[in-house]
């Protein structure tokens, strides 16, 4: 019997994201994130709707774009709660899809599930994989670019900085780091979180170097609280201090609010081999 309501992880920014190569594609290594997810219930019924206040979360026609492009269908109303902004670089859109997918019965490759949620969305996380961040993933594409060693055991704690920064599909203007993907192996074979968060927070700055957002807090926040490094959303407003478990200060919370992040999360991630 088909589940009437699915929960999908969602993430929590990228910790390698930019061209491998000047002209190479757009690709990124996601932080996926346990506590942050979205939602969907169905409610039997004929025909199929998706409710009024669904709609910022994934709009009807695209829905239905991807039942049709799986060859699957589903029937009855449904609706979507995601735990994090639309827009905050969080996975929203493609977990909406995926348990969408999964709502409808879908049991099929996962690699054809995300490829439809690019020919739905023109970008995707990858959400739908069974180690995501073991994936040097090219989100315009959807293609495995390489796999990659577990990243250490860390935690993270962070929230959404400024207005919510939807990805649009057509942007590669992004820098290359294709010089940091050897060094991420390296880092993480050799389970070196330090430098596995200092490599993160090279990604991030570059980032916002490149797209002039220089009065982002998040560098301070990590020299501020001895954090080992920071992660973002490239495309979003999610922001992260990085950790080693059991290491973040009691008032890394209230001064990440000061700061003016708000949604403040703590998570552990990583660890697997």
């Amino acid at each position: 019997m088909r589940p009437q309501t699915l929960r999908v992880a969602g993430h929590f920014g990228e910790l390698l994201q930019g061209r491998i190569g000047r002209d190479g594609p757009v690709a990124l290594v996601t932080l996926p994130c346990p506590v942050l997810g979205v939602t969907a219930s169905l409610a039997e019924g004929l025909g199929f709707a998706i409710t009024a206040a669904s709609a910022a979360i994934i709009p009807e026609a695209r829905a239905i774009k991807l039942l049709t492009l799986l060859d699957i269908s589903i029937s009855g109303t449904l609706s979507f709660s995601a735990e994090m902004p639309p827009g905050g670089g969080a996975g929203v859109s493609t977990a909406a899809l995926v348990a969408l997918a999964g709502l409808a019965g879908w049991e099929g490759v996962p690699m054809l599930l995300a490829r439809a949620c690019i020919a739905v969305e023109g970008a995707s996380d990858p959400l739908m994989l069974s180690r995501p961040s073991q994936t040097l993933w090219a989100s315009r594409q959807g293609e495995i670019l390489t796999t990659l060693p577990p990243p250490p055991a860390m935690e993270i704690t962070g929230g959404f900085f400024g207005p919510p920064r939807r990805t649009d599909p057509q942007d590669v203007d992004f820098p290359d780091i294709a010089d940091l993907i050897p060094q991420w192996q390296d880092a993480c074979a050799g389970r070196d979180l330090a430098r596995v968060a200092a490599l993160a927070s090279l990604s991030a700055s570059r980032t916002l170097a490149h797209r002039g957002t220089q009065s982002d807090p998040i560098a301070s926040l990590a020299a501020d609280l001895g954090a080992l490094g920071y992660v973002i959303a490239h495309t979003g407003a999610a922001r992260g201090l990085i950790f080693a478990p059991g290491k973040i200060p009691p008032h890394a919370s209230v001064a990440l609010h000061d700061a003016g992040l708000h949604g403040i999360i703590q998570f552990r991630t990583g660890g697997g081999r």
